[in-house]
C-alpha cells in the first residue's frame, strides 16, 4: 500500500509538531514505502511563507526523496468530478483525485476536507485512525 501525503502532514512532521506516537506512525509509513506527493502539495510546500532557508532546504531534500505525481489527464477529470459533487477547494480536489486515481491512502490532518469523497481512504496521524481500519 502506498501513501499520498498532504501538505500539513509534511510540515508537521518535518517541524516535529506531532505527538510522539503520531510521529512514530508517520515515520513508519515513510520508511515502509516511498512517499508520494501531489504536484499541488509540492507547490504548497515550496510556497510555505514562514519557512526559513533551512526549512526550504529540508523540504527540497524531502521532495527529492518522494514520488511527485504530476497533473495528468486522469487526475484532471477526476478533479472535475469531485468538484462537481462536493464543495471542496481546487487544491484539495486535486489531491483527492490523485489519491483516487493512483489508489493511494491520503495522510492528512484535514479529514473534514475529504470526509465525504466516496472511495477515498485516508489516515489522520493526529488521531491514529484511518477511515476504514487502524494502522
Amino acid at each position: 500500500m502506498k501513501y499520498l501525503f498532504d501538505t500539513n502532514t509534511i510540515i508537521y512532521y518535518l517541524q516535529h509538531h506531532f505527538p510522539l506516537e503520531a510521529a512514530m506512525n508517520v515515520e513508519n509509513l515513510l520508511t515502509t514505502s516511498k512517499p508520494c506527493l501531489s504536484v499541488i502539495t509540492e507547490i504548497e510546500l515550496l510556497c510555505w511563507r514562514t519557512a526559513t532557508p533551512n526549512d526550504l532546504q529540508i523540504l527540497k531534500n524531502f521532495i527529492n526523496d518522494t514520488t511527485v505525481i504530476e497533473l495528468e489527464s486522469s487526475i484532471k477529470y477526476a478533479t472535475v468530478d469531485i468538484r462537481k459533487a462536493h464543495r471542496i477547494k481546487l487544491p484539495d480536489a486535486i489531491i483527492a483525485a490523485t489519491a483516487l486515481v493512483y489508489d493511494l491512502t491520503l495522510i492528512t490532518r484535514n479529514v473534514s476536507d475529504f470526509n465525504n469523497i466516496g472511495g477515498l481512504s485516508f489516515i489522520n496521524p493526529w488521531t491514529f485512525l484511518r477511515n476504514d481500519t487502524q494502522f
